[in-house]
């Protein structure tokens, strides 16, 4: 994300937007793919909370890709329109005029946070993945221990890490369910 901030690339996919903390002015589009799958990523709070991630910039906008207008949709657009017309009637009442926000590359994402996961990639794998060795206690053990440090690494916003632990545990997963059969 900081890549994006300092202009290295100019399109960020991002599959969890409603992280606390996450404070991107350069964002100027969100794009919300099947916005009309209801559920908790499509409620009416998650939507306009993704939605927000572009109010930050003047020329922020959102684009909702859907087959049909939703409930919670309608009153992401609603209370998107009320707040825009509240807010030009302010700045109009009290002569404001809209400013780019400038915020320092070190702000975006907090780093008060110590981390306190460490992960190295293996340099090199076995021909064969280690789960095939593994008794079902070991198994199990894995994959608590996997789900953790995937857990404090989406915490520190490392997310290739994190998917990566996500595939071992699958990994894990799926040799554990061969054992029970």
């Amino acid at each position: 994300m900081q890549d994006l901030r300092k202009g290295l690339f100019d399109v960020l996919v991002g599959v969890n937007l409603l992280r606390e903390g996450l404070d991107l002015p350069e964002v100027s589009l969100v794009a919300i793919l099947d916005a009309d799958k209801e559920g908790f990523l499509r409620s009416n709070r998650s939507l306009t909370q993704t939605v927000g991630r572009a109010a930050r910039n003047l020329n922020g906008k959102a684009i909702m890709y859907a087959d049909k207008i939703t409930n919670s949709m309608q009153k992401t657009i609603d209370e998107t329109n009320y707040r825009r017309e509240k807010q030009i009637a302010y700045n109009t009442e009290h002569n404001v005029k809209p400013k780019a926000l400038n915020k320092s590359l070190d702000n975006a994402l907090s780093k008060n946070s110590v981390s306190t996961y460490s992960y190295e990639l293996e340099a090199a794998r076995a021909a064969e993945p280690e789960s095939e060795y593994l008794t079902k206690p070991e198994l199990e053990k894995k994959i608590r221990e996997k789900r953790k440090l995937m857990e404090e690494a989406a915490k520190a916003l490392d997310f290739i890490i994190a998917a990566q632990l996500r595939d071992d545990i699958k990994t894990y997963q799926e040799k554990l369910e061969k054992l029970k059969v």
